[in-house]
């Protein structure tokens, strides 16, 4: 399982509590909007991300989480 975090910038009114409960994935521009780069983030910060999307007073910062592909495992990609 990989998680990546999101920022819906329509949302998000720059409260700047996903930078102070993530510090490590989440840096602020100028104006206090939350910059994320997207990436896959470590496990031990999912719950960390989960806690910060969950107290979003806008709920514009998000956790997506999806399965890993086969050939991240290790397995063969599925051709058809």
């Amino acid at each position: 399982m990989s998680a990546v975090v999101k920022v819906n910038p329509i949302a998000c009114e720059a409260y700047g509590y996903c930078a102070e409960l993530l510090p490590e994935l989440v840096t602020l521009d100028e104006w206090g909007y939350p910059i994320v780069d997207g990436r896959p983030m470590p496990r031990h910060l999912v719950e960390l991300a989960r806690r910060a999307a969950k107290d979003c007073p806008r709920r514009a910062f998000l956790v997506e989480e999806s399965a890993e592909s086969p050939s991240r495992r290790g397995g063969r990609p599925r051709t058809r």
